[in-house]
């Protein structure tokens, strides 16, 4: 019992980071400000990044929003439901994802549902006259991150 104790004290005094997924394995992350100013380069190719949750999914935990601190860009990391869930309260703190980058186009009707569930998820009104045609979504799937404390 004092043990646990010990090592509850030990992880709440040093800060503890919620590992996910899979561990991960690049050596070098590449900065968001240049994956959303250069996607292309990096489509279909393993990435690393790092920055601060801006968001997090509130009904499954299926992705979250990192933005870089300096450029306030941001890029969503997104996982199939159950793979690995990103804790809610992570909005603040600072994150580390990898996986391949994505490029989803979507057509104006699928870039309609697309706005409108995330407006539920948000709990947001949402009209679908704000979405005005077809859209390209770029975006991480993710493989595992780490949140730290």
């Amino acid at each position: 019992m004092r043990f646990t104790a010990a090592i509850l004290f030990a992880a709440t005094l040093f800060g503890a980071e919620a590992k996910l997924g899979k561990p991960l394995s690049l050596k070098q992350t590449t900065p968001i400000a240049e994956l959303t100013a250069k996607p292309n380069l990096y489509v279909d190719k393993s990435v690393q990044v790092k920055g601060k949750v801006t968001e997090v999914c509130q009904m499954m935990g299926c992705w979250m929003a990192l933005a870089d601190p300096e450029t306030n860009k941001s890029i969503r990391i997104k996982v199939n439901d159950g793979d690995m869930v990103f804790p809610q309260d992570s909005v603040g703190k600072i994150a580390i994802a990898e996986g391949k980058l994505t490029k989803i186009s979507l057509t104006k009707q699928e870039a309609i549902a697309q706005a409108r569930h995330e407006a539920e998820e948000k709990g947001a009104k949402f009209n679908p006259a704000s979405v005005k045609g077809p859209a390209v979504i770029y975006q991480i799937q993710g493989s595992g991150a780490v949140v730290l404390d």
